[in-house]
């Protein structure tokens, strides 16, 4: 300060206006696009919702801007409180135009790690699916349902793995709530994976403690694939499902499940397995009396039999002698000229003589020779 001169002091107006603004510092802002506001819901039409943003006016969400946070806007109601982000300020018909998706897209993957880490299941609906799996949408969150995670109920179990079909399946979720839970989240890609199958697994492991190995149950044939069939069932009063495996269906040889049960048809089953607390394994020939147990008593090695060819292959044929007991004719025990093409000579069908070379009841085999 130079000599002499006088420092003058703030007049009374400046010290008021200078308290006034620190006090309504609101009253001087001017927002800007991307800035994030707080609103109240004015009013919601079928394609808008109409924002209340205190002095900077009303602001209005639609088009794609609502469409990506759809879930929101289902879930909204007049008097609400959204945080909404400005996509431009002054659109032709006067308003703020804000959108949805930008303010609610960091706190939704927020929320979705929250329920990755604390393990909390959730209910989405389906929006869409492809061959892979299923599409969901979670607070503007695309996220992916693998086919592979879905519960059993939902599996699109579809006989010979037709994949028109299996899509078929998969299509006809779309529109329904499932319950799921997060695998993997990454924001940075924008990579959501979710899983119905293990939302579901504590239920299932609740009521897993009380089926135990050996037990018996009652249910309904719904699903047949190559490998087996699939038996609904009810335990403590939640649907379970099981695999009978092909070789678990009947103490016979089984080439295709549609011959012995069909869909709908009411089984008993015994529990032999629970893999990994979820996959139940059953059988219904384990129900049964083993007829080889009696095998010997009705057939000897050196007897000469009839049977019927069932199948043909490269290495033999397999014979049918009653409706429980098959054997097996290896190409070695064929007559020396026909040894090279066995299906020249044996025919899917035809009844033929042959003789019993070996029998084993506990390893379930009979051997057959059509040597003279």
């Amino acid at each position: 300060m130079m000599p002499g001169m006088k420092t003058e002091s703030p007049t009374k107006q400046q010290i008021n206006m200078e308290e006034v603004m620190e006090k309504h510092e609101d009253l001087v802002h001017v927002p800007i696009n991307g800035e994030v506001l707080t609103g109240t819901i004015l009013e919601k039409t079928s394609n808008a919702l109409y924002v209340d943003i205190g002095q900077f006016g009303v602001g209005v969400i639609y088009g794609k801007e609502l469409f990506d946070d759809m879930d929101t806007f289902k879930r909204s109601k007049i008097g609400d409180t959204v945080q909404a982000t400005i996509h431009e300020m002054d659109n032709e018909d006067g308003y703020i135009e804000l959108s949805l998706r930008t303010a609610t897209r960091e706190r939704s993957w927020e929320e979705l790690r929250r329920k990755l880490d604390d393990e909390v299941a959730f209910e989405s609906e389906i929006i869409d699916a492809n061959k892979g799996g299923l599409i969901i949408r979670v607070n503007g969150v695309t996220g992916f349902l693998p086919v592979s995670q879905l519960a059993p109920d939902h599996y699109p179990r579809v006989e010979g793995g037709d994949k028109s079909k299996i899509q078929e399946r998969l299509q006809s979720y779309v529109g329904q709530i499932f319950k799921l839970k997060a695998i993997t989240i990454d924001q940075e890609n924008e990579k959501l994976i979710v899983s119905e199958k293990a939302a579901v697994s504590d239920e299932i492991s609740a009521t897993l403690e009380h089926l135990g190995k050996g037990k018996t149950v009652s249910g309904t044939i719904s699903g047949i694939v190559d490998f087996g069939v699939f038996v609904k069932f009810e335990e403590n009063g939640q649907e379970l499902e099981g695999l009978v495996h092909i070789s678990e269906l009947a103490w016979q040889r089984i080439d295709n499940p549609t011959d012995f049960v069909s869909i709908g048809e009411k089984v008993k089953a015994k529990v032999i397995g629970i893999d990994n607390g979820l996959r139940i394994s059953l059988s219904i020939k384990q129900l049964q009396d083993d007829p080889w147990l009696k095998a010997a008593e009705k057939y000897n090695t050196g007897d000469t039999v009839k049977g019927k060819v069932l199948k043909v292959t490269p290495f033999g044929g397999f014979v049918k002698l009653d409706k429980d007991i098959h054997g097996l004719v290896h190409i070695s025990e064929f007559p020396p000229d026909k040894q090279k093409d066995p299906a020249s000579y044996l025919k899917v069908d035809d009844t033929m003589e042959f003789t019993i070379i070996s029998l084993d009841p506990k390893e379930h085999r009979l051997g057959l020779s059509l040597k003279k």
